[in-house]
């Protein structure tokens, strides 16, 4: 299938759905649907007085162009049904669902049948039949309306309590039938002559006795106090569902209030994220994280609203900073903040820029905030990005060492799997292997500060000092070479220094380098830099400007794109290809 077929049928789907919030031209095609549905049921009912002369001709001719519009409609709806149920597999099972779900019953029962009538002579009972299918296309405009959307929710989310009730009064109304049996089958034998008589007189009481079972009453004392209780319990039927479905109803009320309410919230907090100059430089930089005290005084939100609409919103999460102070500090107190993230992968982020290099952040989603020094130093360098952003933290699964099969029903594990060997297998037109950086940090909670600030790793034990080897992440060691001197050079000015190897070891067989078979075909480093300078420093961005020019010169040897060609004020990660 083509990628403009596809998209295609997205639009239709788009138009085609019940939402009257979306774009404008979306909202005309649901009101012209709303409108022949309202036409049709009108000729419908016009029709009842069996009209004549002219108005006849125009109740036959609303009659075939409804008919028309619908089977287009209807048709439309059932090709787009794999964009709508794209969890089926296969557009068959997603069309057979549609045709199975309320509405989609509804579509079919009121349209195709009808060209039975054109078709072959039908007797006047089928007529009747097919008559009455048309009168179910007015159920179609509870699509639109938000009171059966809310009744629906109401009765859905009460099923269990209904059913419970229900069952309730059945044994009670069992019981009390029974007990009448054994009081009136002496005095009556002829009306009361079984259980099940006497249990068809009580339920004929709750609706009225319309086949006439319960002509005769209770004539014994117990009887009449049975038939008492029958008539409480006939007042019961009615008033605990109606006290169900009316809690349920006011819960649906509430909850979509709320829901409304949590989708403002999550706007306002995006918002919060504005972007900032970083004066150094003079790019408009995405803050990496907000305290919720800053968001409470900044956007005037309670913490309750901050926390659901950070549960709402699909590029925020909660983290504490105080995970990014090293060991041994003793005025470590948590500090909770927002951290704002690009998302457009189930994983996380990913950017393609067409570059040789690929900047991989695998622990975003658990490391607070080197995900935004990962992206920006993607972005300072023309660099391809890969950020795992959304998943589970406790347990936490890592995507940087992992065991087969433990993490492959991981969310998203796919789709970060096929990125990375995606970018790190192609083929470069200058015939080089294309190069993975995989940023994480060092000197956070639980580990010392060292005496180095950046530090790197190509596959082998802590104390390791080879550059070459069949078991080390690189090929071409000249470049790598290079690379560590071009950076130690860059990283003077800031006081930081690098090392090789000196204080970790990533020589596991589950590093995912090894385990998604990158060793041949690629080039990768494991870069730890200090948290302080990844998140504390006023130059941290500058920090990212200077090695991205770094890996430019050794790896990609491509000009670094200018700062002023990068996106400049506005929210968050708007206008960065996302």
């Amino acid at each position: 299938m083509s990628a403009g077929y596809k998209t295609f049928r997205e639009k239709v789907a788009a138009a085609l759905d019940d939402n009257l919030s979306t774009q404008v031209w979306h909202n005309v095609v649901d009101y012209v649907i709303m409108g022949m549905i309202l036409l049709s049921t009108l000729e419908i009912f016009v029709s009842t007085f069996d009209p004549q002369g002219p108005l006849a001709v125009v109740m036959r001719v609303i009659d075939v162009t409804t008919l028309v519009f619908f089977t287009i409609e209807v048709s439309l709806r059932l090709w787009v049904a794999p964009a709508l149920y794209p969890e089926a597999g296969s557009p068959w099972r997603a069309r057979l669902k549609y045709c199975l779900s309320f509405y989609g019953l509804i579509d079919l029962l009121s349209t195709y049948p009808i060209y039975l009538n054109y078709l072959i002579p039908l007797p006047y009972t089928a007529f009747k039949v097919l008559r009455l299918l048309r009168v179910m296309r007015i159920f179609r405009l509870t699509r639109y309306s938000q009171s059966f959307s809310v009744l629906s929710t109401a009765l859905r989310e009460k099923r269990h309590m209904l059913g419970i009730s229900m069952q309730v009064l059945i044994v009670i109304t069992l019981v009390l039938s029974l007990m009448l049996y054994f009081c009136e089958h002496t005095a009556q034998p002829e009306a009361y002559s079984n259980g099940l008589a006497c249990t068809i007189w009580a339920f004929a009481q709750y609706i009225g006795d319309p086949g006439g079972f319960a002509e005769t009453p209770p004539i014994t004392f117990f009887g009449r106090i049975i038939a008492c209780l029958v008539g409480i319990m006939g007042i019961a039927l009615f008033a605990v569902p109606t006290g169900i479905i009316g809690s349920g109803f006011t819960e649906a009320i509430e909850a979509r209030e709320k829901r409304a309410r949590i989708e403002e919230n999550t706007k306002r907090l995006e918002c919060a994220f504005e972007r900032k100059l970083d004066r150094i430089t003079g790019l408009q930089v995405t803050p990496p994280y907000r305290t919720i005290d800053d968001v409470k005084a900044r956007m005037n939100m309670r913490e309750d609203d901050i926390v659901d609409a950070v549960d709402a919103g699909a590029n925020f999460r909660l983290v504490n900073l105080a995970t990014t102070i090293p060991l041994g500090r003793s005025d470590v107190a948590d500090r909770i903040a927002v951290e704002h993230f690009p998302c457009n992968r189930p994983y996380g982020c990913c950017i393609d820029r067409n570059s040789s290099l690929t900047i991989i952040s695998p622990s975003s989603m658990v490391d607070a905030c080197v995900g935004n020094f990962a992206f920006y130093l993607a972005l300072l360098g023309g660099f391809n990005y890969v950020s795992r952003e959304v998943g589970q933290k406790a347990p936490y699964k890592s995507f940087f060492l992992y065991a087969e099969g433990a993490n492959e029903q991981e969310s998203g594990f796919a789709a970060y799997r096929e990125d990375i060997t995606r970018l790190l297998h192609r083929t470069m037109s200058d015939g080089n292997r294309p190069w993975g950086i995989t940023v994480l940090v060092s000197s956070g909670a639980q580990e010392p500060t060292l005496e180095t600030h950046v530090h790197l790793e190509i596959g082998g034990k802590k104390g390791d000092v080879r550059t070459t080897g069949d078991d080390l992440f690189i090929r071409d060691e000249a470049v790598y070479l290079a690379l560590r001197e071009q950076l130690a050079t860059a990283l003077k000015p800031f006081d930081m220094m690098l090392d090789h190897q000196r204080f970790h070891n990533s020589s596991s067989p589950n590093n995912f380098i090894r385990r998604m078979g990158l060793l041949e075909c690629s080039n990768n480093v494991v870069m730890r830099i200090e948290w302080d300078k990844v998140l504390w420093s006023s130059r941290r961005i500058e920090l990212a400007a200077a090695m991205a020019k770094s890996l430019a010169q050794t790896i990609t040897h491509t000009p670094v794109p200018p700062i002023s060609s990068l996106p400049k004020k506005d929210i968050g990660f708007r206008g960065y290809g996302i």
